[in-house]
């Protein structure tokens, strides 16, 4: 079957079949742990944080699978849902342990009057990293994504929340009762904090991913398990096209496959930057109903690998 284009540029209004999208691109959204294929030495890296309780850094370039392997431990290991604190250069170890709406409760006080409700749980809901150190019977799985960008103080706030596993919310440590039941972060489970104290009682498995584009104080790196992922070559690139795509056993497909990967390789290993996604995206372009040929072949694949070090 021959490329077919749903959009024209008539303006002709049509109905159109999209056909089914590329197994990442469904929604809701998927975990990928059965088709994660993790790189030379990555599982000793792993094995060496979740022995030791420490934070795994797996530093790489964008699109190199760093975030994927906390869903695939994850679900080996039943850890449950990952949690998941996607760092920005406004992100900080607060918002990450938990947040408080003071002016949503002003609010609900002066509309309650004297007498009325002074509940603070509505109030509260702790973060990502808060909810990974609630205790419980099994660690849970967070995931600190592009820590290098965020401030240069927020790896150095971490330490004390990593070495000891706790940390108090003010509000509730002044609070009345001594027992407040606090949402959860991305749920609606409450959990019991006594005494504004959250204290963990299994060390969670935290990964957190670097692009590399800084350098992190001694006292912080001392503190992880530390991975750099290799660059790709085209034996670990096909298992990865062949853990998320039925490229088919036709020689002429094949052929155009593995042609494919060795040249994404041969553009890596020249210094230009492009990301695993991108030769999936290629594949499933190469290989779908709707076949590309010709000149529109080669500018449809020029547009999907264009390098991601430039605009």
């Amino acid at each position: 079957m021959t490329w077919q284009p749903f959009y024209v540029g008539d303006g002709t209004p049509r109905d159109v079949d999209l056909g089914e999208p590329p197994p990442w691109r469904t929604f809701p959204r998927q975990a990928l742990h059965r088709q994660f294929q993790p790189p030379p030495g990555l599982v000793g890296a792993v094995n060496a944080a979740l022995v030791l309780r420490r934070p795994l850094l797996v530093t790489g370039p964008a699109g190199s699978g760093k975030s994927t392997v906390i869903e695939q431990v994850a679900a080996e290991l039943k850890f449950g849902h990952v949690l998941r604190w996607h760092i920005t250069s406004r992100s900080t170890l607060t918002d990450a342990l938990y947040r408080y709406d003071a002016l949503g409760r002003i609010h609900a006080q002066r509309l309650d009057g004297p007498g009325g409700s002074d509940d603070i749980a509505p109030f509260l809901q702790l973060g990502p990293l808060g909810t990974a150190l609630l205790p419980g019977e099994r660690p849970r799985a967070l995931l600190i994504d592009e820590i290098d960008k965020g401030d240069l103080d927020l790896p150095s706030d971490l330490l004390e929340v990593l070495e000891r596993g706790e940390f108090e919310i003010p509000e509730l440590a002044r609070y009345r009762e001594t027992e407040v039941r606090v949402r959860e972060w991305g749920s609606t489970e409450r959990s019991r904090v006594e005494r504004g104290r959250v204290q963990c009682g299994h060390f969670p498995f935290i990964v957190m991913t670097s692009n590399g584009e800084r350098d992190f104080p001694p006292a912080f790196l001392r503190r992880c398990i530390r991975f750099t992922m290799p660059p790709p070559n085209a034996e670990a690139l096909l298992r990865i096209v062949q853990a998320h795509l039925d490229v088919g056993a036709e020689p002429e497909r094949s052929g155009a496959v593995h042609e494919l990967i060795h040249a994404f390789v041969e553009r890596v290993a020249s210094g230009q930057t492009l990301a695993i996604d991108q030769l999936l995206n290629a594949v499933h372009l190469l290989t779908g109903g709707s076949a590309l040929a010709g000149e529109e072949k080669q500018e449809v694949m020029d547009l999907v690998l264009r390098g991601l070090s430039r605009a």
